[in-house]
């Protein structure tokens, strides 16, 4: 079982960056996507992005071309690259499994001020 503790939120201004992490214990080698989702104050948990073992990557519409996903297997770590923040960008951020998520981990919050 492989569990996942994500750092890197912050408050930014909009406009901003911040760099997501997302350490895994044990191998991620076995999983075949990972992926990035949030959850915004009274919505539901949303798809960001993810990246494959191949490196293949997809974002949802609303960050595409703002954010980058990336991995690490020697650091057994995947990152999350967010640039030109925005305030609608404010949530809670989780990585899990992709497309089928498994146990969530506490995530990390993302506060982007106008």
């Amino acid at each position: 079982q492989v569990q996942l503790v994500e750092s890197g939120g912050g408050l930014v201004q909009a406009g901003g960056s911040l760099r997501l992490s997302c350490a895994a214990s044990g191998s991620i080698f076995s999983i075949n996507a990972m992926g990035w989702y949030r959850q915004a104050p009274g919505k539901q948990r949303e798809f960001v992005a993810a990246i494959t073992s191949a490196g293949n990557t997809n974002y949802a519409d609303s960050v595409k071309g703002r954010f980058t996903i990336s991995r690490d297997y020697s650091k057994n770590t995947v990152y999350l690259q967010m640039n030109s923040l925005k305030p609608e960008d404010t949530a809670v951020y989780y990585c899990n499994k992709f497309p089928i998520p498994a146990s969530w981990g506490q995530g990390t919050q993302v506060t982007v001020s106008s």
